[in-house]
């Protein structure tokens, strides 16, 4: 057996065991999104990278379907705009192409998701300052210890690990849950 097979699952394995004393963080996670979905309210989402890919996933999942056959949700993936990236990153600079999003398009009572490995990305951090200043509710999921994120949005999930690979497949699993809750708490 490859011994790089053999690390990746013991890191992988040891990722999720060591996951489990922090689930609480992630039902809050759900929970605020669920809340703003169930008041008619809409979720954007926002990444770098692989967690851009995160976002997408997010919320194409809310607008087509995860378990259920049910009506849309309305979400916004902000990574998704190739023409709106490359706008805003020629016009205001990379770090700007996720807040001026927010501004465009998020209301009160909507909810930011950001999706990040390290919580240190400029353009998550300054996504989220516009987010409270339009009185949207923000999620991060997170990793690496938090980074310059850790503690600035309404709810956060810090993965706890320091491995960037397993922080983005904790978070595949952590957005599943996500839409499962989300299902179970509009849809039952």
């Amino acid at each position: 057996m490859n011994p790089i097979v053999q690390q990746q699952y013991a890191e992988l394995v040891q990722a999720v065991a060591d996951a489990g004393a922090s689930l609480s963080q992630v039902d809050q996670c759900a929970g605020i999104i669920a809340e703003a979905l169930a008041a008619g309210n809409k979720v954007l989402a926002a990444g770098n990278g692989g967690s851009a890919a995160d976002a997408l996933h997010l919320c194409e999942e809310l607008v087509g379907r995860f378990k259920n056959n049910r009506r849309a949700l309305p979400a916004i993936s902000l990574a998704a705009d190739g023409t709106a990236l490359t706008c805003i990153g020629n016009d205001y600079g990379f770090d700007a192409v996720f807040a001026r999003q927010v501004e465009a398009l998020g209301a009160a009572g909507d909810v930011l998701v950001v999706f990040t490995t390290s919580g240190n990305s400029p353009n998550l951090l300054l996504a989220v300052e516009a987010a409270k200043a339009r009185g949207i509710k923000t999620v991060a999921l997170n990793g690496r210890g938090g980074g310059k994120l850790k503690g600035e949005t309404d709810a956060e999930w810090v993965v706890p690990t320091q491995i960037g690979a397993r922080v983005q497949e904790l978070h595949g699993w952590t957005l599943h849950v996500i839409l499962e809750v989300v299902e179970n708490r509009l849809f039952s």
